[in-house]
């Protein structure tokens, strides 16, 4: 919950306090819905949910944005079981790192990759993300933790492919703001590559990585071709 005397600032205005509220379920409508999943489709697919409790084996790694309005399962029209996802603020993977600390993303891409024996790893960036807009303004950029400072440190691995963003195309308009999006995809992608477990398995051909972003405007999907760098509509 929001505390008094926050500032929020604009770049995520739209996500952490939306316009209209209306017609958004609370935790009460949430059960409701679990009921109506346990009365449907969840009987009517009894045997493909006794298999799943028994485990899991995905062929895909989905690393998405947080963001409620992009969720990986829909977009890809998957069942459970499909595809294992993680999500976090602006879909960053961070660089293979030893230090000390609670590294989730690395820990779930461990996982993925050497456990569950996943054969792609998807990347999926999208419009109008509020990381990545916070990223190439640096609202954040000094809030307290709490205020504002944990997504300011995270989104800071953005910072080196901001600087020929902004010093082209500026800080704010869409242009801007798709250019760090598509460069957001670019880094994790990059980044996935600093695991020795990646590294090993791509150069194997075990292991496929894929970049895209997905237009909440639109509802496009667009894929990276990493040869040009440029994202074309999935066919």
């Amino acid at each position: 919950m929001l505390q008094a005397g926050i500032a929020i600032p604009l770049s995520l205005a739209f996500t952490l306090i939306p316009l209209q509220r209306r017609g958004m379920k609370d935790f009460s409508q949430l059960i409701e819905g679990y009921h109506r999943f346990r009365a449907g489709d969840w009987q009517q697919q009894h045997d493909r949910w006794e298999e799943l409790s028994k485990g899991q084996s995905p062929k895909v790694m989905v690393i998405s944005c947080s963001d409620s309005r992009v969720d990986p399962s829909q977009i890809f029209d998957v069942s459970p079981g499909e595809i294992f996802v993680v999500r976090n603020v602006a879909a960053l993977v961070p660089p293979f790192e030893t230090a000390a600390g609670q590294h989730g993303v690395s820990a779930a891409l461990e996982f993925a990759v050497q456990f569950l024996g996943v054969v792609e790893v998807v990347v999926m960036g999208h419009g109008a993300c509020g990381g990545c807009k916070a990223a190439l303004t640096q609202d954040l950029h000094g809030n307290e933790l709490g205020e504002g400072g944990f997504v300011a440190n995270w989104i800071g691995m953005l910072d080196h492919v901001r600087e020929p963003i902004a010093a082209s195309q500026g800080t704010s308009g869409a242009d801007a703001e798709k250019a760090m999006e598509y460069a957001a995809v670019q880094l994790s992608l990059d980044n996935l590559r600093t695991f020795p477990c990646v590294q090993v398995k791509e150069g194997s051909g075990a292991l496929r990585l894929h970049g895209c972003h997905f237009s909440i405007e639109d509802g496009k999907l667009y894929i990276l071709d990493e040869s040009s760098g440029d994202f074309d509509p999935a066919n």
